[in-house]
């Protein structure tokens, strides 16, 4: 299953299958692919479930998404990237993002909780043998962290690109899951002597941090200008 993604993207929603459809709390679930995209996008790391020896195992790990395509790079030695080349057809996986917008603080502890927004992808991961795919999945890696920064840094060379491993997991078993919202509070607990409400939470930067061996004449590039 290789060859470059398709990189334009329809409006339809995924298909809900018995693993993306929710046993609790069913209403939260969304298969609305622009929200999907959505929360894709603004998230670094993402979670790589799969099993090994009978075992299960979970990695934190960066991602890039092209179209309908995730992208999983890391050493050719590590272990999924190496069992996935190793499998017929793939190595069967589920990937998982989420943002944590908010605590939500109850006047009872059992009603505490988070606003969050969440996806869950159901899948087979292929090995990208592909030249130019791996290119694009590289190249759109390091975009995904920082827009532009693929086109204002040096490409792979062939010793980096050999000791590199791409997966490919398409987007077809997924689900979106968020909570938004205030406190659902029992009505007897309404007169509680407690504080409840929402602490919002918000991703922000810092001014960047230049090495002190950068060539004389090089600034800070304006996709790096903190707002």
């Amino acid at each position: 299953m290789q060859g470059t993604p398709e990189t334009t993207t329809g409006t339809a929603a995924y298909t809900p299958t018995d693993r993306t459809i929710p046993t609790r709390s069913a209403q939260k679930a969304s298969y609305d692919r622009d929200l999907v995209h959505a929360i894709l996008d603004e998230g670094y790391v993402c979670h790589l479930g799969f099993v090994r020896d009978g075992a299960p195992v979970v990695l934190p790990t960066l991602y890039g998404r092209v179209g309908e395509t995730l992208y999983v790079h890391g050493s050719t030695g590590s272990r999924p990237l190496r069992m996935t080349g190793q499998a017929d057809p793939g190595l069967p996986v589920c990937l998982t993002v989420t943002h944590v917008d908010g605590l939500v603080l109850a006047r009872s502890a059992f009603h505490h909780s988070i606003n969050y927004r969440s996806v869950v992808v159901h899948g087979i991961a292929y090995d990208v043998t592909d030249p130019q795919e791996k290119l694009t999945a590289l190249d759109a890696l390091v975009d995904h962290v920082v827009p532009g920064r693929a086109a204002d840094s040096r490409p792979a060379n062939k010793k980096e690109l050999a000791a590199t491993a791409v997966i490919r997991l398409d987007l077809n078993e997924v689900s979106a899951k968020t909570r938004t919202g205030g406190v659902n509070e029992e009505p007897e607990d309404l007169t509680l002597p407690h504080w409840a409400g929402v602490l919002p939470l918000r991703k922000g930067y810092d001014a960047p941090l230049p090495e002190a061996d950068l060539a004389p004449g090089i600034e800070l590039p304006d996709y790096l200008a903190v707002p």
